[in-house]
């Protein structure tokens, strides 16, 4: 069996495994999921999703499933403890225009892997449960497992191999990588606690709340089944009992008729990366096998879903034939300083922002760029290599788009109805010609399913234009304008809804940029 034929094998079932597994079942990639427990995870952990991971949700067919089961919010208070005064608040509906998603939403890890597992089911996916790997050893063409099963040991023959198995990674360990960074010596505690504030004890807080204070923060969140809480404890501190942990929560909530302790996870706080996320081509490292970030702000999980978006579409190419295997590395390069420097230091500005330190604390301050900071909306890559990314939007006002951008999510019209931006790049590469379609511009029809080309433009194509086809109508002009480009602009969009470039419209100038990118013309020829 050559390597073109072998299925990608994702270790640990976690939900960045399972997403991984979804992106990988969305691009046609076969694939084996082992987990070596039993059974999902049980745990009090991950309980806050952002509006870029509801995208990459989106994208891989599965958000729907999700938010049936999720309460949104639409609001992230930020509540002074001594007065329950709100002080900054994250006001997502200033991202309608953005996004479909202008709001986060809370639901638990151990509600939302069993949603990602059936999902991947309907899929044709299927997960390998108390299979643990052993050790792997790397060929030039495909990656050996060796694994223990129910069954005894056994050994199986893969593509590639994705590392989705926590901060304990074993592929991590076996690659020899360092981690890098440092964990702070206070501790979180993460506790679910089964109380009524609707109905008997009403408080009518945000559903995703922080309470800041000097000497204690803390964060409630409330999830579909119960309320959650997350408060730090002191250097060396530890757990409270079930009657402190009442006490504690009755000190930020006031009294209540009836409170009880579902279940409570202390969390050590880590800020560490590995030094490489990759062996170059055949084995890597992502979520937690990669970086440890600390909770807050919901940056664990969610830095870990960037990962599950941007390597899932590269191999489905490179298997394709549609790129060459240099492309593989642009994951690390691209991922690496989001969360060795990004995740890591807004994780340090939710600390001192708790901590009553705000004049620490450097995020925006603007309505519409803070809540694209803070939904992860704002991440740019460093697509080109140039060492130019960021995940904050320093600007109130929208920005011209630049290459490393995720694309908004606009609304236009094909001749068949309302299309969204996202939507083009669903499985290709998409050219976007911001242009006049009156004039008949130079667009190649769309004959590859690595690149697809579209006008967008005020005007409706003429019904001789020969253009019909790929013409997308921008009602008043509203999403050219807020894309910020000049006439006859070329924006070509990766898979993962980022921007590879923005050029100016010639002849052929989509298919070399391509090419450039991808190392193949997008025929997949060579």
């Amino acid at each position: 069996m050559t390597a073109a034929d072998l299925p990608v094998a994702v270790v640990g079932a976690g939900p960045i495994g399972l997403t991984t597994a979804l992106g990988l079942a969305h691009y046609r990639v076969p694939f084996l999921l082992l987990e070596e427990d039993e059974a999902l995870s049980n745990d009090t952990k991950a309980g806050t999703v952002l509006t870029r991971s509801l995208e990459i949700w989106d994208r891989y067919g599965v958000a729907g499933d999700v938010l049936a089961e999720a309460l949104r919010v639409d609001e992230i208070g930020d509540l002074e403890r001594a007065t329950n005064q709100s002080r900054t608040p994250v006001r997502l509906d200033t991202l309608t225009e953005d996004t479909r998603f202008p709001f986060v939403i809370n639901i638990p890890q151990y509600q939302l892997e069993p949603i990602l597992h059936r999902a991947l089911e309907r899929a044709g996916g299927k997960l390998l449960s108390r299979h643990r790997l052993e050790s792997f050893t790397r060929h030039d063409d495909r990656v050996t497992l060796q694994v223990s099963t129910p069954e005894g040991k056994v050994e199986i023959a893969a593509s590639h191999l994705l590392a989705c198995d926590g901060g304990r990674s074993t592929v991590r360990a076996q690659l020899g990588t360092p981690v890098v960074g440092h964990t702070l010596p206070e501790k979180y505690l993460v506790v679910d606690f089964l109380v009524d504030l609707d109905v008997a004890n009403p408080r009518d807080y945000p559903y995703l709340a922080y309470f800041s204070d000097p000497h204690e923060w803390m964060v409630l969140i409330r999830q579909p089944d119960c309320w959650r809480f997350l408060f730090p404890l002191p250097d060396g501190g530890e757990a409270p009992d079930e009657a402190e942990l009442l006490a504690k929560a009755r000190r930020f909530i006031g009294d209540v008729d009836q409170i009880e302790v579902r279940g409570s996870v202390v969390y050590p706080v880590h800020q560490r990366v590995a030094q490489r996320w990759s062996d170059g081509d055949r084995v890597f490292l992502l979520g937690d096998a990669a970086h440890l970030v600390t909770p807050m702000w919901a940056l664990g999980l969610n830095t870990g879903m960037l990962d599950a978006s941007n390597l899932p579409w590269r191999l489905a190419w490179v298997r394709r034939g549609w790129a060459g295997p240099e492309l593989l590395a642009g994951y690390e390069r691209e991922q690496q300083p989001v969360a060795a420097k990004g995740s890591a230091e807004m994780a340090e500005q939710a600390r001192l922002a708790m901590a009553h330190q705000r004049e620490r604390v450097k995020l925006p301050s603007q309505d519409w760029a803070l809540a694209r900071t803070r939904s992860l909306l704002g991440v740019r890559l460093d697509v080109d290599g140039s060492g130019d990314w960021s995940m904050v939007t320093p600007s109130g006002e929208p920005a011209p788009l630049r290459p490393g951008d995720r694309l908004p999510d606009l609304p236009v019209f094909g001749t068949r109805g309302p299309v969204r931006l996202h939507d083009l790049t669903r499985d290709s590469f998409a050219a976007l010609y911001l242009t006049d379609v009156r004039r008949r511009p130079p667009v190649p029809a769309n004959t590859s399913p690595a690149l697809q080309h579209w006008v967008v433009s005020r005007w409706d194509a003429p019904i001789d234009s020969g253009l019909r086809d790929r013409a997308l109508l921008d009602v008043g002009g509203r999403a050219t304008a807020r894309l910020g480009l000049p006439s006859d602009t070329l924006v070509l969009v990766r898979p993962d809804q980022h921007v590879a470039a923005v050029l100016p419209i010639t002849d052929r100038a989509a298919e070399q940029a391509y090419q450039q990118i991808t190392g193949r013309t997008p025929r997949g020829d060579d």
